[in-house]
């Protein structure tokens, strides 16, 4: 959410970020929120000048008070006497339209300032400047490949083929408790499953990072404060009868964590990793990975979260990508980064890198992570504020990534690390979670 002071006073800067965005629909909301922002503001000045005078006439029916006072009555005494005095009256019935116009106004302003805060919430944030122009991901931009892609030159099936070759999962049975979108991973596939998880908690806090294991439901002020109403509607599963959601990820209740908090600047930067299972509906979601894995209602992540100064946010987005790339190299899984064009980027992100891995079976690569530095809009909506030594206050920039998320990561790892039999072959980094196991041998 941008600050209103900044949008008052660059309304054409605010337009064509809205443009660059292709979110043209958009643009009559500036002049709209400026307007009502105008209005707020006259609304203020005028009950401020109202409540000036209620409050100087307050002094002169204090002072009538006073005098009975003196004259030996107590404040009970003195109160009931002054109602019966005709100068005490004349200037009650002076203040009464008063304050009955000061409610109004105060009713109005209320409204307005509600309008206002819906329209600022629909608004998208400012991009940097570096980030590309782009209509939708087709226009995404590759920065960097990491590691050699690789074409076995024997067949690669599909990665569910590949897991039921290992008795490693059933669909079938989650079909039928659950429904579509649901799995049972099962024996050493379950075990990887943990595997890459408990090894992305222990890199993570190897590189200084605290580890946490967050809510797993979060209440809708937090949800409104981490995310757009439009990725609400599509991702989150609202509990019934409660106002609690279920996470589609870890950053959520993360940046919940910090919701109302005035943070010493000397307790920056926060770099906090958390574990947790991601319940999304993917309403709309398409693609040719349909079967498998790919895309699911249920999975588990492993996240990095930073908060931290607006000066510092660039430097931690970067940290945050390298982290993930870092991660994927020591399971020498390939991966490529693509820089997210303007049209792909949701709207609180200044800034968004995703991070793809190579699957040899598809030859291509697919996303794995995503990178994002929200500048200070999560901040502003959950009211995260940093206090600096002389006591002055702004707001904290946010900033999150995917370390990994299985199942889908599996994808990667499966057919990076497949052998001709159909076994697995296990990375040197990865062996102490799997109990020693070189290879996960075909059952």
């Amino acid at each position: 959410m941008l600050d209103m002071k900044f949008l008052r006073t660059n309304p054409d800067i605010v337009k064509e970020n809205i443009k660059k965005k292709f979110q043209d629909e958009k643009l009559p909301l500036v002049d709209k929120v400026i307007e009502l922002d105008k209005e707020s503001r006259d609304a203020k000045q005028k009950g401020d000048q109202l409540r000036a005078q209620v409050k100087k006439k307050s002094k002169a029916t204090g002072a009538i008070i006073g005098k009975l006072k003196k004259q030996g009555l107590t404040d009970e005494e003195a109160q009931k006497t002054a109602k019966e005095d005709p100068a005490f009256q004349a200037i009650m019935a002076e203040v009464a339209p008063i304050n009955q116009e000061i409610d109004t106004l105060e009713a109005k302003e209320t409204e307005l300032n509600q309008e206002i805060k819906k329209i600022m919430m629909i608004i998208p944030n400012i991009i940097d400047p570096s980030v590309p122009i782009g209509k939708d991901d087709s226009e995404n931009v590759e920065i960097e490949r990491f590691g050699e892609p690789f074409v076995p030159d024997f067949e690669i099936p599909h990665h569910e083929d590949i897991m039921k070759k290992l008795n490693g999962i059933d669909k079938v049975s989650a079909g039928k408790t659950t429904g579509a979108g649901f799995y049972y991973l099962c024996g050493d596939i379950a075990r990887l499953h943990s595997a890459v998880l408990s090894y992305a908690r222990d890199f993570m806090i190897d590189r200084g990072f605290t580890y946490y294991i967050p809510p797993f439901m979060i209440r809708s002020n937090v949800v409104t404060g981490v995310m757009s109403f439009a990725e609400m509607e599509n991702m989150m599963y609202k509990i019934e009868g409660e106002d609690l959601y279920l996470i589609g990820t870890s950053e959520h209740s993360m940046i919940g964590k910090f919701i109302d908090t005035i943070l010493p600047e000397e307790n920056l930067p926060q770099t906090l990793t958390s574990y947790s299972p991601c319940f999304r509906k993917e309403v709309g979601a398409h693609g040719i990975e349909e079967r498998g894995v790919y895309r699911i209602h249920q999975f588990e992540k492993q996240e990095m979260i930073v908060v931290c100064k607006p000066e510092e946010s660039m430097k931690w987005y970067d940290v945050l990508w390298k982290n993930t790339v870092d991660y994927f190299r020591s399971l020498d899984i390939p991966v490529r980064t693509l820089e997210c064009c303007s049209g792909d980027l949701a709207d609180l992100k200044v800034k968004s890198l995703d991070v793809e891995a190579w699957s040899p079976r598809q030859k291509k690569y697919f996303e794995v992570g995503s990178c994002s530095n929200l500048g200070d809009a999560q901040a502003r909506r959950l009211g995260i504020r940093v206090k600096k030594e002389d006591g002055s206050k702004y707001f904290a920039h946010t900033l999150n990534n995917t370390v990994v998320a299985p199942p889908r990561m599996l994808i990667a790892f499966l057919e990076n690390n497949l052998n001709p039999d159909g076994s697995i072959r296990i990375p040197e980094v990865l062996r102490p979670y799997m109990g020693g196991m070189e290879v996960i041998p075909v059952k």
